[in-house]
């Protein structure tokens, strides 16, 4: 059973921070941020860390953008009725990871699962990479025009994910894999694997307002480089890729201000 007396998410935030990756508390149990303009507030300050997970089991959050990261999120189906689109189902996929295996495979690309990895609540996979410099990534959804495939998301410039120490709906997140984060791999020189498809999904402004499905055997033409994911169908339902701050913050802002 996770802790509650937050000394387990408190000792999972100091470990993110040694790893140059900027924390902020989520609400105790909760994947939604406990201050506000967490992005640029973030730290790796061990000081700020202490004192405020002093006051509360908070989970963890990492900036993903200030910290250099992008992290893949391989999501499970969350109910019977959380079934792939036709076109993926056809290759036989049941969750975010198949989706990725399916696109390394069709692109000549061995599945990235040599870095630091973390297995989430619901049983899904965060896998971490360190974003090229350079290039200021984005989210994608995997249900957006943009995204890579059903069940797969990606965190960067504009995103958090929940660290491992946290826990949500009383099952916890915890490091599968205490690799080295490896570099986002870049593809080969003269071919559209997924990673490089990837940058390109990612340097683009998130506009998540259609479901993705996988390329067809014989890839046709989308505006975008040949084999990614095409738009299978307009959905009228659009959401933000970038979470959002409570209006009650659960975390007095004393207690997460920088010291004068």
């Amino acid at each position: 059973m996770p802790h509650t007396d937050g000394s387990a998410q408190l000792t999972a935030a100091l470990d993110a921070a040694s790893r140059d990756w900027r924390v902020f508390p989520l609400i105790p149990g909760d994947k939604r941020p406990a201050v506000s303009d967490w992005e640029t507030r973030a730290t790796t300050d061990p000081d700020r860390i202490t004192r405020a997970w002093s006051v509360a089991a908070f989970n963890v959050g990492i900036a993903t953008g200030p910290s250099g990261l992008v992290v893949i999120d391989l999501d499970k189906p969350k109910h019977p009725e959380d079934t792939p689109p036709a076109a993926w189902a056809e290759h036989s996929v049941t969750d975010g990871a198949d989706v990725l295996a399916v696109l390394c495979e069709r692109h000549g690309q061995p599945f990235p699962a040599d870095t630091y990895t973390v297995r989430t609540w619901s049983g899904g996979t965060h896998l971490y990479f360190a974003a090229p410099e350079g290039e200021p990534l984005r989210n994608t959804a995997g249900d957006s025009a943009r995204g890579l495939g059903w069940k797969v998301d990606t965190r960067a410039w504009g995103g958090l994910v929940v660290g491992a120490g946290s826990a949500f709906a009383g099952r916890p997140y915890e490091v599968t894999r205490n690799a080295p984060v490896a570099p986002l791999p870049a593809g080969s020189p003269n071919s559209c694997a997924p990673p490089r498809c990837l940058r390109r999904h990612l340097s683009r402004s998130p506009s998540p307002a259609r479901d993705g499905a996988p390329p067809s055997s014989a890839p046709r033409s989308t505006g975008k480089c040949s084999g990614s994911p095409a738009p299978a169908r307009t959905s009228t339902t659009t959401r933000s890729t970038s979470p959002r701050s409570p209006s009650d913050s659960s975390l007095p802002e004393a207690s997460w201000a920088k010291p004068t």
